[in-house]
C-alpha cells in the first residue's frame, strides 16, 4: 500500500530508490537541499551531468543517476521563488512535485525521498508549501491507485516536521470525513 510519511532527517538519509532535489533552473549546485545532494553525489560529477542537461523550467523536473549517493536516481525538481503569490507560484510548485512524481512512475520507482521544495532561499511560506506538496502527493496517489509507492518527506528541521505532520493529519482526517 502506498504512503506519504514525514521524517526528521537529511535528504540523503531517506534510504529510498530516488531523491528529489530542490533544484534551480540552471541545475547548478548551491546550498541547502541542493548542496547536500551535490555533495553526496560527488559535486564535480553531478555538476558535469547537470551541465549536459543545461536547464529545467520552473514547475518541471529532470532525472539523473545518483552517482555516489545510496540511491538509484536524483530527480531535480524546480520550484518557484516566492513573489507574494501573484505569479502562479502555487501552480508552479504543485507542478514541480507532480513532474518529479511522474518521473518516478516512468522509471518504475517505488520509494522517493522528497524535500519541502521552494522554502528556505526561495522564500515560500511554510504552511502553504506543505499544503501544496502534500496535496500534489495525495493527488498523485489518487491518480495511480494500483501503483505502490512510498513518498517520504525528509526534513531536517523539527519545527517543519511538526507543521508537516499537522498538515498531513488534517488532510487525511478531512478525506475520511467526506
Amino acid at each position: 500500500m502506498s504512503s506519504i510519511k514525514i521524517r526528521q532527517c537529511g535528504i540523503t538519509d531517506g534510504n529510498t530508490e530516488c531523491i528529489v532535489n530542490a533544484a534551480n533552473v540552471n541545475l547548478k549546485g548551491c546550498g541547502g537541499v541542493c548542496g547536500a545532494v551535490f555533495r553526496g553525489a560527488g559535486w564535480d560529477d553531478m555538476e558535469a551531468i547537470c551541465d549536459e542537461i543545461g536547464h529545467c523550467d520552473v514547475g518541471a523536473a529532470v532525472i539523473t543517476p545518483a552517482l555516489r549517493l545510496r540511491t538509484k536516481y536524483v530527480i531535480h525538481a524546480v520550484g518557484p521563488v516566492w513573489q507574494g503569490g501573484g505569479f502562479h507560484e502555487d501552480k508552479l510548485l504543485y507542478s514541480a512535485y507532480r513532474a518529479a512524481l511522474d518521473l518516478a512512475l516512468a522509471y518504475g520507482l517505488h520509494s522517493v525521498s522528497l524535500p519541502l521544495i521552494s522554502v528556505g532561499n526561495n522564500g515560500y511560506p511554510i504552511e502553504d508549501a506543505w499544503t501544496i506538496g502534500l496535496r500534489a502527493c495525495a493527488d498523485f496517489l489518487d491518480d495511480h491507485p494500483a501503483y505502490e509507492i512510498d513518498l517520504l518527506f525528509t526534513i531536517p528541521d523539527e519545527t517543519l516536521v511538526r507543521v508537516g505532520n499537522f498538515q498531513l493529519s488534517r488532510m487525511f482526517s478531512r478525506a475520511k470525513a467526506q
